[in-house]
């Protein structure tokens, strides 16, 4: 899971605020800021300038705010760009396979992805036997790349860019790769493009945003997450459709077409963890989905306070992303609410590093307790999943050494049972808590009282939304699961290796 936004808008002759050099530039840097929660790994912007006739681009390991400052951002010139900030599920932690990334053929694009290709493997393999490309990285968006460009070079009938072409090649993407993405672009001397994988499995939302001097006319930004559209001043649109291919070109036309349709299967992890509150996706509040999810939560947890096997004194959550449905389940359960647990503001989110030995470590820095909150009584602890156990299991042991008695983990998720091929980063079910062990199984292995789950129905009631991936919870895969276990596969050969 990464963040990616683009922006664009027309060239403007005045000397405006919002026509500086560098504005696109800016623009998606502070958008990105947003995104962060999305990946700490490594950063990136992308701009092309037109009467330069060339890309300009930022890159490194890092966060955002360590890899950009006023001298680099003034650099990137031209009135479109595309931002990344990197959660590696895919590639290594060497720079080359950091995004942004750009090909000279058949005009110049660069592209930068959300997600992950599960037949990457097999696809890389086939560019070099079939279509005589080296490949110059391990990431996956290169694979992306390189097959638009193809199929675009081969379709291609004129000089100029051409949107029919370039739906076509879109389209034949969509039939050679397997996995869940989202993908903006930029077109030399054309303009801004953006698609979204045909299942809806990774989000991706068009803003607008009219120009003060220049009524009618207006930039455009596309971005991972609507908090980033929010944020900038930009009108939301809409979601770009599954299987839709965008294009906005230098004089702010926008061009759209889906391309291919099947049935819908956006993650249901976004709304439970990884997404912003502030966003929405598929018109539904991932705010309102936590409170809902918390709601669900708060009937299992009241069916056991009423046949006596728990009895909570107060609702604590695992801070940040659990707040919202902690106060939604002590509201509904009439128990007290409390925060037992200070977030470190300035350690980022352990559970998108790279190692468990680094999540373990983040847990020990990020996490303080309040003893006075904690010692002597009964906590329902809410956190949003269980993944590993480990922190959960960290989290018990560290409330119990400051005097906590009973402790019973609610769990706004139903049980991971299974691997995520489409962008989370546990691709393998040997990794998670849940496979193979039966619930009272989990909760001695994290040292709790109790754990209460709610289930798949609960899930879609909370989000409103039945057609959703919940692939790591029932096995059920919306692609090729066969391609999913080699790409398991082949992520635990690469961890080895790099251990």
């Amino acid at each position: 899971m990464c963040g990616v936004i683009g922006v664009i808008g027309p060239h403007l002759e005045n000397n405006s605020e919002e026509n500086t050099p560098f504005w696109a530039a800016y623009e998606a840097y502070r958008g990105l800021l947003t995104l962060q929660h999305r990946g700490q790994d490594a950063a990136g912007i992308l701009t092309y300038d037109k009467s330069y006739r060339r890309f300009f681009k930022e890159k490194n390991l890092g966060l955002i705010a360590n890899v950009f400052n006023q001298k680099n951002i003034e650099s990137l010139l031209g009135n479109m760009a595309i931002g990344h900030t990197r959660y590696a599920t895919t590639g290594s932690d060497d720079k080359g396979d950091l995004q942004p990334m750009v090909t000279g053929s058949p005009f110049g694009i660069g592209m930068a992805h959300n997600g992950n290709l599960v037949n990457c493997h097999s696809l890389s393999e086939s560019l070099k036997e079939e279509h005589h490309y080296q490949l110059l990285t391990s990431n996956d968006l290169e694979i992306i790349l390189r097959y638009f460009a193809h199929f675009y070079h081969i379709g291609k009938k004129e000089k100029a860019f051409n949107f029919e072409v370039a739906c076509n090649a879109v389209k034949k993407v969509y039939e050679v790769v397997d996995g869940g993405y989202g993908v903006v672009g930029l077109i030399a001397d054309a303009g801004l493009i953006a698609f979204r994988d045909p299942k809806g499995i990774r989000p991706l939302s068009l803003g607008r945003k009219e120009i003060e001097s220049k009524p009618g006319q207006y930039k455009y930004c596309v971005s991972s997450e609507t908090v980033a559209i929010n944020f900038l001043g930009y009108e939301i649109v809409r979601d770009i459709e599954p299987g839709e291919f965008i294009f906005i070109d230098l004089e702010g036309r926008v061009h759209s077409k889906v391309v291919k349709e099947e049935k819908i299967a956006p993650c249901m992890f976004e709304w439970v963890y990884f997404s912003g509150a502030e966003s929405t996706m598929h018109g539904k509040s991932v705010y309102t989905a936590r409170l809902n999810l918390g709601k669900q939560l708060a009937k299992k947890a009241k069916k056991l306070i009423d046949d006596g096997v728990i009895k909570p004194d107060v609702v604590m959550p695992v801070p940040d992303t659990s707040r919202t449905a902690a106060i939604s389940v002590a509201q509904h359960l009439g128990v007290d609410y409390r925060e037992g647990l200070i977030k470190n503001r300035y350690i980022h989110r352990s559970f998108i590093l790279n190692t468990q030995e680094k999540r373990e470590k983040a847990i020990e820095l990020k996490l303080s307790p309040i003893r006075s909150e904690i010692e002597g009584k009964n906590i329902l602890l809410v956190d949003d999943s269980v993944v590993r156990g480990t922190t959960s299991k960290k989290i018990i042991s560290l409330l119990k050494r400051y005097g906590a008695k009973d402790i019973f983990l609610g769990v706004t998720c139903p049980p991971l049972r299974y691997g995520c091929y489409y962008g989370v980063d546990f691709p393998s079910k040997q990794e998670l808590i849940a496979n193979g062990k039966k619930v009272d199984e989990i909760s001695k292995y994290i040292n709790a009282e109790n754990i209460i789950y709610i289930d798949e129905q609960d899930l879609k009631e909370a989000i409103g939304i039945s057609d959703l991936c919940m692939a790591c919870v029932n096995g059920k895969y919306p692609t090729n699961a066969l391609e999913g276990e080699k790409f398991a596969k082949s992520r635990r050969s690469l961890r080895n290796e790099n251990l």
